[in-house]
């Protein structure tokens, strides 16, 4: 009974140690396939890469991302008029209080910012409306360049109230 036990337990250790190495050995080849294709790409990225001059436009900002997101929103907080149809919206909140302090600090660095609230009942900050989408879309060129190291500020995004 005990030979038998013991030819178990040495069958099921060996199984576990097999199984194991066998995993081991799976992720090392593929860690080591990886580092082997990263190592041909830099080798082939040895060429000198020449670098176009930037040519600045006459025209108007042609590459100004105008997309936008439409959805009708309410003014939640702020002046009456404030809010038209395109919107530079930096923050959505779920509960009104984050979005006024973002809105307070807005209005401290003097830009003119509202709260509205979406149909799902998220708080908008936007720190700026206009008419048109153009002026929306360089309103947000300029705020995301006046903030470069406000990752939540790069993420502004345009609102069509409908």
């Amino acid at each position: 009974m005990k030979k038998s036990f013991f030819i178990v337990v040495a069958l099921c250790s060996a199984f576990v140690f097999t199984s194991c190495k066998s995993k081991d050995s799976l992720y090392k080849t593929a860690y080591d396939e990886a580092r082997q294709e990263q190592n041909e790409g830099q080798s082939q990225q040895s060429e000198p890469v020449e670098i176009a001059p930037v040519v600045s436009s006459t025209t108007k900002n042609a590459n100004v991302d105008d997309s936008y997101r439409s959805e009708k929103v309410v003014l939640a907080s702020g002046e009456e008029g404030s809010l038209k149809a395109f919107s530079v919206v930096c923050g959505s909140f779920g509960q009104k209080a984050n979005a006024e302090k973002v809105r307070a600090e807005l209005i401290d660095e003097g830009y003119e910012a509202i709260i509205v609230q979406s149909p799902k009942g998220l708080f908008r900050v936007v720190c700026a409306s206009f008419d048109s989408r153009q002026e929306a879309a360089n309103a947000r060129a300029q705020f995301k360049a006046d903030h470069p190291h406000n990752a939540d500020y790069q993420k502004a995004w345009l609102l069509y109230n409908n």
